[in-house]
């Protein structure tokens, strides 16, 4: 168990942005990135998510449509990773997950494998492993890019995206940054986690 309270992240320091105004902010930022470590720090475990035709095919049931697109996307995952190789911008993700799995953490685990044999990073972290951290509310979602830029990302009790926050100041982002950075390299990484715990599941229901 990860023997540290998490940071504080004080709304009122954060600049409120709307669906819009956050894809352009942080696809903007990602791409100037170069020789600079970013990071997701991923908690529920459930979203929905919309013009994404494998989240589609979870929602209606169809397993094997959702395996074939998620196989669909390995070229360009690898593309992605290249990039990132080559502009020294690693992407590390930190997945929380919660046994039994949801129905979306199990189709998105995949999703995540996927991407880690094309040469991205992720770990996972067991949520007993964030219980001291957790004691009031559950952790946030957060990305950090560059170690300079922090998004809270809040959503909606169904899962939808509902906002976000961009946090710049050093004493709110930099604690955070050390925060990801110890729960990481105590989680395991996805490859070792999917085949001992994901890939003898059956199919998940729809959701």
């Amino acid at each position: 168990m990860l023997d540290l309270r998490s940071p504080s992240l004080p709304a009122e320091q954060g600049e409120p942005l709307d669906d819009d105004a956050y894809v352009s902010d942080f696809r903007t930022r990602r791409k100037a990135i170069r020789n600079g470590e970013s990071w997701k720090l991923e908690r529920l475990q459930h979203f929905e998510e919309d013009d994404s035709p494998r989240r589609d095919a979870l929602r209606r049931g169809d397993w094997p449509e959702a395996l074939r697109l998620f196989q669909a996307g390995l070229e360009a995952a690898r593309k992605a990773a290249d990039d990132d190789r080559r502009h020294g911008s690693p992407f590390h993700r930190l997945r929380v997950v919660e046994e039994p799995l949801t129905p979306y953490v199990q189709w998105e685990l995949h999703w995540l494998h996927m991407r880690a044999e094309a040469g991205h990073h992720t770990r996972v972290l067991p949520a007993k492993e964030v219980a001291t951290a957790e004691t009031d509310r559950l952790l946030p979602e957060v990305v950090i890019l560059d170690n300079r830029t922090l998004y809270e990302i809040l959503y909606t009790e169904a899962g939808a995206f509902e906002s976000a926050r961009r946090f710049t100041e050093p004493e709110v982002v930099q604690p955070w940054v050390a925060y990801v950075k110890q729960a990481y390299a105590r989680a395991e990484d996805i490859r070792a986690y999917f085949e001992r715990a994901v890939a003898h599941l059956p199919p998940p229901p729809a959701a």
